[in-house]
C-alpha cells in the first residue's frame, strides 16, 4: 500500500468482501480471444505516464490498494461524485490519490481496440502490476473477468486501514478481507515506493501520550529528522516524507527499515510487535525474493476479492 492511507476507526458494518476462489470467475486468459492485447495496451499507458511522473507507480499501487478494499476490487474508488453523492476518491483517505488519467487513457486505449470488453477494475489490476514491474519489482500473471460497480461512497472510505492501527487493529481489517497475517506483512511491503504527508505520522513526533512526546519505537535521530521535515505548526503545503530511501524502487528496505525503528506509520512499527509479524519482517529484510515471492502471492489472492456489475465504458461514471 504505497504512501498514506489515512482513515478513521474501522467499521465492520457495510463491509463487501468475499474472496473468490482463483480460477473461478477470473482467469489470466480471460480476455485471449476478445481483447488479446489487453496487457500491452495498459502497460504502454503506465509506461508513457511514468515516463513523465516517477510518482505515478506509487499511486497506481495505492489506487489499487484502496479499490480492492473498499466493495472488492471493482473499479468504484475511480467513479465521479455525482449530484448530492460524494464518491470514494473524495473521502479523507483518498483526497491524496492521484494518476487517475493514466487509468483513462489505458481504457480509451482499450475501447478503439475492444470496445466494452475489458472492466475498469480489470485495467486498475493491470496497472498496478506494472507499476510494481516498473519499479523494479515481480511480475505476475493478473487474473483478469471483475465487473465495475455502480456504486462508490466517500464514508465507506472509513473503513481503510489507518496509518495509525495498532496489529489487532490490521489483522483485523485483513481478516474482513480473507487476508491472513502473512498477507498482512507481504502487502504492506507496498510502501517501499511512495511518500507521505506528514499529517499521516505527526502524532508520532509531537505529545504522543502522556508519558512520551515522541513516540519511543522511533529511532530518535529519525525522529528529529522527521521533525526537520514536518514542525509543530507546518504551514508547507504537501510536505512530507518518502516512505523509504529509494521511494522509485520496489525493494526489501521498507522492511529493514522497521528493524530500525526508522518507519514513517505506527501501522508499519507494529509489524515488529508480534513474534510471528517480527519473523516475517525479519525473513523479508534478509532476503529481497523472499518479500517478492510473498507480495505477489498476496497481491493476487487480494486482487481476486471481486465485485462489480457492469463494464463501464468510462472509468469515472456508471453506464
Amino acid at each position: 500500500m504505497a504512501a498514506a492511507i489515512v482513515a478513521a476507526v474501522l467499521s465492520s458494518v457495510a463491509i463487501f468482501s468475499a474472496v473468490a476462489p482463483l480460477g473461478n470467475a477470473l482467469s489470466s486468459n480471460y480476455y485471449a480471444q476478445t481483447c488479446p492485447n489487453v496487457d500491452s495496451i495498459v502497460t504502454s499507458a503506465v509506461k508513457a505516464a511514468t515516463a513523465k511522473d516517477q510518482t505515478v507507480p506509487a499511486a497506481l499501487l495505492r489506487m489499487h490498494f484502496h479499490d480492492c478494499f473498499i466493495r472488492n476490487c471493482d473499479g468504484s474508488v475511480l467513479l465521479n461524485s455525482v449530484g448530492n453523492n460524494s464518491a470514494e476518491k473524495v473521502g479523507p483517505p483518498n483526497v491524496s490519490l492521484h494518476a487517475f488519467f493514466v487509468i483513462d487513457n489505458a481504457k480509451q486505449a482499450l475501447e478503439s481496440k475492444c470496445p466494452g470488453i475489458v472492466s475498469c477494475a480489470d485495467v486498475l489490476a493491470l496497472a498496478a502490476r506494472d507499476a510494481v514491474v516498473l519499479s523494479g519489482g515481480p511480475t505476475w500473471d493478473v487474473p483478469k473477468g471483475r465487473l465495475d460497480g455502480r456504486i462508490s461512497n466517500a464514508n465507506e472510505t472509513i473503513q481503510l486501514p489507518a496509518p495509525t492501527f495498532n496489529l489487532p487493529q490490521l489483522q483485523q481489517s485483513f481478516a474482513q478481507r480473507g487476508l491472513s497475517i502473512a498477507d498482512l506483512v507481504a502487502l504492506s511491503g507496498g510502501h517501499t515506493i511512495g511518500f507521505s504527508h506528514c499529517s499521516s505520522f505527526n502524532k508520532r513526533l509531537y505529545f504522543f501520550n502522556s508519558t512520551f512526546d515522541v513516540d519511543p519505537s522511533l529511532n530518535p535521530f529519525f525522529a528529529a529528522s522527521l521533525k526537520s521535515i514536518c514542525p509543530l505548526n507546518n504551514t508547507v503545503a504537501g510536505a512530507g516524507a518518502t516512505m523509504d530511501n529509494s521511494p522509485t524502487t520496489f525493494d526489501n528496505t521498507y522492511f529493514k527499515l522497521i528493524l530500525q525503528g526508522k518507519s514513517l506509520f505506527s501501522s508499519d512499527t507494529a509489524l515488529a510487535s508480534s513474534p510471528q509479524t517480527r519473523a516475517l519482517v525479519s525473513q523479508f529484510a534478509s532476503s529481497q525474493q523472499a518479500f517478492a515471492n510473498a507480495f505477489v502471492k498476496s497481491i493476487i489472492k487480494m486482487s481476486s476479492l471481486t465485485g462489480g456489475q457492469e463494464v463501464r465504458k468510462d472509468c469515472k461514471k456508471v453506464n
